[in-house]
């Protein structure tokens, strides 16, 4: 399939997963009478809270999370492709961590792909504002590629877009789209989004999708929005803005080559020593 139409959704969760849910069933359902085909959510599309105790009370593991079941089914029902671009979920680990879980459905319902956030967003940005999300979430170790029939896709969760080495090895690997579902903070949002995605795009010769949560979950965190579609030659095809709703693009993934066939980059690799080893080995 060389011609696809994406939705990409964005909206504001609270912490209650049932409402969250909610929203995004209705939201799919309005990307796929749009004619979207592949549809995606943003990142922790189940809930975003502050505190950890309620996140322990109404988290589930991932065999029993309603939300994973009611989407699979609705992308039955719609016979559409979706993204969670992610959930929080229960490992089951004995620290007690989370996992953050992003999952490619069929639209037969199945689960055809998983993607466990690799990079953890541990910051101070001032103002009192920190992150610690390694404290919160077991970070995976395994780069995803689906190779589906609506094309060879990257799967990637929102601060893994700051590591171009993770989308180097998904496009190395063949993917023709990435996926960067995301919940980027104000600060980092107006200073980065548009210029790391618009990087990432340019670098792998990749379809860049990003759907992102926005506006005020609660007293203590916003999120940026600005869902982008970015071609492969790092044009930004759409923009979200900072509206709640579904934003569309149609992808021509022939682009990838041509672009790719313009600048050959991904096959320019070269060997070289870092500035911390030695030259020459005893």
């Amino acid at each position: 399939m060389s011609r696809l139409r994406v939705g990409l959704v964005q909206f504001t969760a609270g912490d209650d997963p049932a409402q969250n849910l909610r929203q995004i069933e209705a939201h799919i359902r309005a990307a796929a009478k749009g004619g979207a085909g592949f549809v995606l959510t943003p990142e922790v599309s189940n809930i975003i809270s502050d505190s950890r105790a309620h996140q322990e009370q109404v988290l589930q593991l991932e065999t029993s999370d309603p939300t994973l079941y009611t989407i699979g089914a609705l992308a039955r029902e719609l016979k559409i492709w979706i993204l969670i671009g992610s959930l929080a979920l229960k490992s089951g680990l004995p620290d007690g961590r989370f996992l953050n879980r992003s999952f490619l459905i069929s639209p037969k319902g199945f689960t055809i792909a998983r993607y466990d956030k690799i990079h953890m967003f541990d910051v101070e940005l001032g103002d009192g504002e920190r992150y610690r999300e390694s404290a919160q979430f077991q970070p995976g170790d395994r780069a995803v590629l689906a190779d589906v029939e609506i094309g060879k896709i990257g799967m990637t969760i929102c601060y893994d877009l700051r590591f171009p080495q993770l989308h180097r090895a998904l496009a190395q690997a063949g993917a023709q789209i990435i996926t960067a579902p995301a919940a980027f903070t104000l600060p980092t949002g107006r200073a980065h989004w548009h210029c790391l995605l618009r990087a990432r795009a340019i670098e792998t010769g990749c379809f860049i999708l990003a759907p992102a949560m926005v506006g005020q979950h609660s007293d203590k965190r916003a999120t940026y929005g600005h869902s982008l579609v970015v071609s492969p030659w790092g044009e930004v095809l759409a923009d979200g803005s900072t509206f709640e709703g579904v934003t569309f693009a149609d992808l021509d993934l022939n682009l990838v080559a041509e672009a790719r066939a313009k600048i050959p980059s991904l096959t320019h690799d070269q060997r070289f020593v870092g500035p911390n080893e030695p030259r020459y080995k005893q």
